[in-house]
C-alpha cells in the first residue's frame, strides 16, 4: 500500500519540474508533457555507464518524432519493430546501418521492405522465420532470440512470447550459415521493469555456453550478443542506480568472456524515456459504494485505454502526485470508460488525501514510455492521448 505522499523531487529536479508544471498549468488534461533534457542526460547517463555498447533504442517505448531527432543526433541506432516504425525513422535521416529488426514476428513480406530498404541485421527465433530472411534478405545477419528466466523477477515480463530454448538457438544458427545467412549473434531481454540484477547473470551464462560450444563444435565464431532492455525506470518501488547494474553486468561479461569480449548491443527504452514524462490528469467523481466503506473509488480522465496499459495486473505501479495535502486514505483508481476492466489500482490501494475532490489534478510520473503508443484510438469515442515536448 502507498500510504505516504509522493515527494516530486524525488523524481525531478526542482527546475525541471517548474518547467513541467509551467506548462501544465496551460493545458486541458489529459496529457503528457515530456522534458526532452532529461532524454538527454539520460542518454548520456547510459553511454557513460555502459562504453562498450552500441546503443539501439526501442522505437516501441516512444516513437514521437521529437525524441527519434534528439536521439539521432545523439548518435544513437535503433531497434525497430515494425514497417511503420522503419519509415518514420529513415524519415528523419537515419541511416539503415544504424537499424535493426528486432521483431521475430514479422511477414516475409516486411523483410523484404527491409532489406530493400538498406537494414542487414535480423533477430529470429524460429526456423520459419529464419528460411523467410534468407529468401528475403539474403546474407544478411541475424541473431538468435533465447529464452530467460529473468521474466519471474520483471514487473513486465517478456520472454514466453519471444524466444527459443538453447538447443534451437544453436540449431538456427547453423541453419542460417548452411542458408547464406551470417550467424552473427544471440540476444535475450530480460523482462521489462527489471530489478534483479542477477538476471543479467543467467542469460550472459547461458549465451557463453552457445559461443563455446558453436565454436568448438561448428567452428561457428558468433560476434555479438544483444542484451536487449530491462534497466528499471523510477517507477514506486524502488531500484538500484544505472551505475549499479552497469558494474555488475560489466563484471559479468569480463567473467564470462575474458579479453575475447565480443560486440555488446542494448537496447534501452523505458529507462531512457519514462523519468522524462509526467502524465496530467483530472479527477472526474469521487464515489463510495456504500456508506460504511472504507475506501473511496477515485476516477480519472485517464485510464488504462488512454495510456495506462501497463497498470493490467497492477504491473507497473507509477508514482502519483498531488498538490492536495492533509489526511490520507485507502483509494482504489479508476478509468472514465465503460469498461468494467478500466481499473488501474484495486489490489494495490494508493494513499490519497482525504480533501482530494473533483477537478483537481493528479500527476502520473515516470510516464514518458509506453503510454501514448498504447493509447487507444476512440474507445468510448474518447480521443488518443495527447502528448507535448518541452
Amino acid at each position: 500500500m502507498s500510504d505516504t505522499a509522493i515527494t516530486v523531487y524525488d523524481y525531478f529536479d526542482e527546475s525541471t519540474w517548474k518547467r513541467i508544471k509551467a506548462f501544465s498549468d496551460t493545458h486541458e488534461t489529459p496529457f503528457l508533457v515530456v522534458d526532452l533534457a532529461t532524454i538527454d542526460r539520460q542518454y548520456d547517463e547510459m553511454s557513460r555507464h555502459f562504453p562498450y555498447a552500441r546503443t539501439y533504442y526501442a522505437v516501441k517505448a516512444n516513437p514521437a518524432p521529437q525524441v527519434l531527432t534528439l536521439l539521432r543526433d545523439k548518435g544513437a541506432c535503433f531497434d525497430i519493430a515494425s514497417t511503420y516504425e522503419l519509415d518514420k525513422v529513415l524519415a528523419l535521416g537515419v541511416t539503415p546501418d544504424r537499424i535493426s529488426f528486432g521483431n521475430t514476428i514479422k511477414k516475409a513480406k516486411d523483410i523484404r521492405t527491409f532489406y530493400q530498404k538498406g537494414v542487414r541485421m535480423f533477430a529470429t527465433d524460429s526456423e520459419a522465420d529464419l528460411r523467410n530472411i534468407a529468401k528475403a534478405a539474403p546474407g544478411a545477419r541475424v541473431y538468435t532470440r533465447i529464452l530467460t528466466e529473468g521474466t519471474l523477477t520483471a514487473d513486465w515480463p517478456l520472454s514466453r512470447k519471444f524466444g527459443c530454448e538453447s538447443d534451437m538457438a544453436m540449431d538456427l544458427l547453423i541453419l542460417a550459415r548452411d542458408l547464406g545467412l551470417d550467424p552473427y549473434g544471440v540476444s535475450f531481454h530480460v523482462g521489462s521493469q527489471q530489478r534483479e540484477i542477477g538476471a543479467w547473470d543467467a542469460a550472459l551464462g547461458k549465451v557463453k555456453v552457445i559461443f563455446n560450444r558453436l565454436w568448438e563444435e561448428d567452428r561457428i565464431k558468433l560476434k555479438m550478443i544483444n542484451m536487449g532492455g530491462g534497466f528499471p525506470a523510477n517507477y514506486l518501488q524502488r531500484t538500484n542506480e544505472l551505475s549499479i547494474y552497469a558494474e555488475e553486468i560489466a563484471r559479468f561479461l569480463h567473467e564470462d568472456f575474458l579479453d575475447d569480449m565480443p560486440e555488446i548491443i542494448i537496447e534501452p527504452g523505458r529507462s531512457m524515456i519514462s523519468n522524462a514524462g509526467v502524465l496530467v490528469s483530472e479527477v472526474v467523481l469521487i464515489s463510495r459504494k456504500s456508506r460504511t466503506a472504507l475506501h473511496r473509488w477515485i476516477y480519472t480522465d485517464v485510464g488504462k485505454f488512454t495510456g495506462l496499459i501497463e497498470t493490467l495486473d497492477e504491473s507497473i505501479k507509477y508514482p502519483i502526485y498531488t498538490e492536495k495535502n492533509g489526511e490520507f486514505e485507502n483509494a482504489i483508481i479508476a478509468g472514465p470508460t465503460c469498461d468494467s476492466a478500466d481499473i488501474m489500482y484495486e489490489n494495490y490501494k494508493y494513499g490519497l488525501p482525504l480533501n482530494l475532490a473533483t477537478g483537481d489534478r493528479l500527476y502520473w510520473l515516470s510516464t514518458g514510455a509506453y503510454t501514448t503508443t498504447y493509447s487507444s484510438v476512440e474507445f468510448n469515442g474518447f480521443p488518443p492521448l495527447k502528448d507535448y515536448y518541452i
